[in-house]
């Protein structure tokens, strides 16, 4: 069977990004595919501040931050869930409530660019922008009203930026490691070859199953438990379909990695660091906590479990989880178990890192004196599939 394409990166990440002057709506002429905006005022490279905005299907999120040597130091961030996909699966469209959820998100974005200074931005919108008969429609209605240049990314870009922004929390071995992301409209899963210090991309695959589509996609349940059950199987089947042609693509490779007990997994996802924080005990989320942790995989898939067979009130009930994941939940669960099925390995990385993360290096490799950020990217879009 054919190979996909190799992950590639937009043309000097101009793809979507903003270089904003001290004014975020100055009138400096557009320059560059994404418009990117000249500011005519340099600043030290150690001293400008860089953001990146993620809209998916569930969630908005915006990270700004500074470079300091290899690395970068956060100094803003937001997230709030705004379900933009909430109905898509049925009407085909946003509908009018899950966009104004999102522009309020995005309003807040704006105003922390504008008193971050921020020199330069790249903004992204995902699975739900690229199902919707109006997305394009919306993206031009952020623009107007907010000033943000959304740019839909395509699902191999999607995957790079996450593998980008969290592959340094991969467990150190031999051998390929998978990297997942399970979105709100989406889930990717890419096979990596880690031996660079940025792993190559050898094969990936994304289906249309995140926690928001599967759970729509499945419909309401009957509250009893022969009703949860048969749910939950449907939606571990119908992700299991989805990834069948990646399944198929790896056997030879997962063979390998199973004979050799060289099979290592990460994962990047809500659904990944609730499950995490429950594994722990937490009463409440704490990223310091959860952020490259290891769990065996084993304790996730009885968390899983649990969680899938609980009735909607005592989910509610369970601490990290509440009211806003509750009706979510089942469905993540569901995907990470499948996931697990197709990559068994014994322990899962934590991530709570990825697409925002991965845009933050690919902005800052582009200026300064950023080298090893550059070469690193370099290996990372020079990945041959096998």
């Amino acid at each position: 069977m054919a190979q996909p394409d190799p992950v590639a990166a937009p043309s000097a990440v101009t793809a979507g990004r903003e270089v904003l002057p001290e004014a975020l709506f100055a009138a400096d002429e557009a320059v560059g595919q994404g418009g990117a905006r000249a500011w005519h005022k340099p600043v030290p490279f150690h001293r400008q501040a860089y953001a990146a905005i993620d809209l998916g299907t569930n969630n908005c999120r915006l990270l700004i931050a500074r470079p300091a040597g290899g690395h970068f130091v956060v100094i803003d961030a937001f997230s709030r869930v705004v379900r933009l996909g909430e109905g898509l699966a049925q009407s085909g469209r946003l509908s009018d409530a899950a966009m104004d959820r999102a522009l309020a998100a995005l309003h807040v974005c704006a105003e922390k660019l504008r008193k971050r200074n921020v020199h330069l931005a790249r903004s992204v919108a995902t699975e739900a922008c690229r199902r919707a008969s109006n997305g394009a429609e919306f993206i031009e209605r952020v623009h107007r009203e907010t000033g943000i240049r959304l740019n839909i990314i395509t699902a191999q870009e999607e995957a790079r930026l996450a593998v980008l922004g969290c592959h340094i929390l991969l467990e150190h071995g031999d051998g390929p490691a998978m990297i997942f992301d399970i979105g709100g409209g989406s889930t990717e899963m890419v096979l990596v070859d880690p031996a660079d210090p940025v792993p190559r991309i050898l094969d990936w695959q994304s289906v249309p199953w995140g926690v928001v589509s599967l759970t729509e996609g499945v419909g309401p349940i009957a509250d009893s438990p022969a009703a949860r059950a048969a749910a939950y199987a449907d939606m571990r089947a119908r992700v299991a379909d989805g990834f069948a042609p990646f399944i198929e693509r790896i056997a030879p490779t997962r063979a390998r990695a199973l004979a050799e007990g060289a099979i290592r997994l990460l994962g990047t996802s809500g659904t990944v660091t609730t499950l995490a924080s429950l594994h722990l005990g937490l009463p409440q989320y704490d990223r310091r906590a959860v952020d490259g942790l290891i769990v065996p995989t084993a304790a996730m898939r009885g968390i899983s479990q649990r969680l899938a067979h609980l009735s909607p009130a005592e989910r509610i009930a369970v601490p990290c989880i509440g009211r806003e994941r509750s009706d979510l939940v089942v469905a993540g669960c569901a995907i990470l178990e499948t996931i697990f099925d197709i990559w068994p390995a014994d322990r899962l990385g934590i991530a709570d890192r990825g697409i925002r993360e991965g845009i933050l290096r690919s902005l800052m490799a582009t200026g300064g004196d950023a080298v090893r950020s550059r070469e690193a990217l370099r290996q990372l879009n020079s990945g041959a599939t096998p």
